[in-house]
């Protein structure tokens, strides 16, 4: 029997494209937009929005890699709002908000509804197009002229909410044991301030650490003095 020639296998170098919708109340803005993005032959615009609204039926509907989305817009709905529902109903969607803000409480308020990236306007003409791969890519991307001082503050805005939400978690009770621990009362004392036996003390005391990750007294007082707690 004659041998077979094996195949020739043809390597499949058109990578599909990235697909992303825009929404910006202005259309000649958008055009813009698009302009920038369709110059890179890795990206595709496959819709566009001019309300909050019309950009969450947009993603719903075409259900893209990624919407750039603009901060401010028309009827309601803003920027972070439709980032908000589209996280919600469509969370594989990635979101890079436009902005012409650089304050810190614009940029948390955006990550915390869902935005990958965050980029001014006035970068756009450089940055677009590389904030979309990122974003695509499961990276942040932050506008470069972002000074390191706004994301500084940012990420101690972040820290400060993380860490009132862990407190958040703990019982009235579990709260007032906390203080009393950072007091310097023993278990014994905190039973009779109280009117609790030393067992039920124990046991706040110790769902207290288990729900706040810390592992001693010292760290519990240490963290109470932090917090600023008072009884």
């Amino acid at each position: 029997m004659p041998a077979t020639s094996p195949k020739t296998i043809v390597p499949d170098t058109a990578a599909r494209k990235i697909r992303v919708i825009l929404a910006d109340d202005h259309a000649v803005v958008r055009q813009g937009f698009r302009r920038i993005l369709e110059e890179s032959p890795a990206l595709e615009v496959v819709g566009e929005a001019g309300s909050g609204a019309d950009a969450v039926r947009l993603a719903l509907e075409k259900q893209p890699d990624v919407a750039v989305l603009d901060l401010t817009m028309p009827g309601g709905i803003s920027g972070i709002e439709a980032a908000r529902q589209i996280t919600a109903k469509a969370p594989q969607v990635r979101i890079l908000i436009l902005s012409m803000h650089a304050d810190e409480a614009y940029l948390a308020e955006a990550f915390e509804a869902g935005a990958r990236g965050y980029l001014l306007k006035d970068s756009i003409d450089f940055e677009l197009v590389q904030a979309v791969q990122a974003v695509y890519k499961g990276s942040s991307f932050l506008s470069s002229t972002l000074t390191t001082n706004v994301l500084e503050d940012y990420l101690e805005y972040s820290r400060t909410k993380r860490s009132r939400n862990r407190l958040s978690v703990l019982t009235d009770r579990e709260r007032e044991v906390l203080c009393l621990v950072d007091e310097g009362k023993s278990n014994k004392e905190i039973s009779q301030v109280l009117n609790l036996s030393q067992n039920t003390v124990e046991t706040h005391r110790a769902r207290c650490m288990e729900k706040l990750g810390l592992h001693n007294t010292a760290e519990m007082v240490l963290y109470a003095v932090r917090k600023g707690l008072v009884c």
